[in-house]
């Protein structure tokens, strides 16, 4: 485990401990009274430095959850050093980043994932295949809201501070909760062209982002909206997406899974929402397709170029925010 400073840090080291094909044999923390804290409760032994846990033989593989703007020095530290990698998002802070540890993973040639869990999701997956299938036509716009009450409810503290804090963070909302989103859009309609958006700090919690809209132009001129918010207190987080011949929305509605419309269908212009039996069979989690990859050579569906695009379009809209201006990829 290298750092415990990310909130998902001790679930994935508890993903670790209950795997029976993984052990946890290692710690590394940037700050050195967690990493003993944590050793101690997990019995494995602390580092104080990266390079002498990173030289243990034993140790095949890291998780990586260190704040965001130590990743370019960790991920590639690891990859030089033969280590599997699976890595908390976002990838890096800048595409500049992204692309030099890219470059080294690639040389190195160990098994890497990037814990992008909506892409296991069954909605998610099942929106995919609508899309593949072409039920929607061609699509016109996608619209994704994600929020929470982080910055009302002051949920960072002590060491995960860190989040509220742009040079160690990225950014705030945005950056941190919006990755799910955005990976989402991204994966969905493609390469993006331009970008222009606008964010603000609505709660004066944390001094970064907690509340931001953007309108992405793509590519193959689909329209992407994206609002994140950590100063959401209740209603729903749906998507929308919005196309040449129907319609798909997940969570519009409380316990509301996937609806669609599409002139494709044979009850035509209808609402139909899909029974558990029509969605696809999901991937394991990040976590056991990194393991098992490491084990056995099975293939992985989340990509190192998954990461590195999520980034780009992540950076672009802090670009576009900064500026004032609209941002070209």
């Amino acid at each position: 485990m290298l750092s415990f400073a990310h909130v998902h840090a001790r679930g994935y080291a508890k993903q670790v401990e209950d795997n029976p094909d993984a052990e946890l044999v290692a710690i590394w923390d940037e700050d050195e009274n967690r990493g003993k804290e944590e050793s101690e409760k997990r019995g494995a032994p602390f580092y104080r430095n990266l390079d002498e846990l990173l030289k243990r033989p034993e140790v095949e593989g890291v998780v990586v959850d260190a704040p965001t703007s130590m990743h370019p020095e960790v991920l590639i530290a690891s990859a030089r050093a033969g280590k599997h990698i699976f890595t908390e998002k976002a990838l890096t802070v800048t595409t500049k980043e992204a692309d030099e540890v890219v470059a080294e993973v690639k040389k190195s040639g160990v098994k890497f994932i990037i814990s992008l869990p909506s892409r296991v999701n069954p909605d998610i997956l099942l929106a995919k295949k609508v899309l593949d299938d072409g039920l929607l036509g061609q699509v016109t716009e996608m619209r994704a809201r994600i929020a929470h009450s982080a910055s009302l409810d002051k949920w960072f503290s002590g060491g995960s501070l860190w989040f509220g804090d742009e040079k160690l963070a990225g950014g705030g909302a945005f950056f941190d909760l919006g990755c799910h989103r955005v990976d989402v859009m991204r994966w969905f309609l493609g390469e993006p062209e331009s970008v222009a958006a606008q964010m603000n700090n609505f709660s004066d919690a944390y001094p970064i982002d907690d509340n931001m809209a953007a309108v992405v132009q793509f590519k193959n001129k689909a329209l992407g909206i994206l609002d994140v918010s950590w100063v959401h207190r209740t209603g729903p987080n749906p998507l929308e997406i919005y196309g040449t011949e129907g319609f798909l929305g997940i969570g519009m509605a409380p316990g509301q899974r996937v609806t669609y419309i599409s002139n494709k269908v044979e009850d035509g212009k209808v609402w139909i929402t899909p029974t558990d039996s029509g969605y696809p069979k999901p991937p394991p989690m990040p976590m056991a397709q990194w393991v098992s990859a490491i084990r056995t050579g099975s293939p992985m569906t989340i990509t190192i170029e998954d990461g590195r695009n999520l980034t780009e379009l992540l950076d672009g809209c802090y670009q576009a925010t900064r500026s004032g201006q609209t941002y070209r990829f």
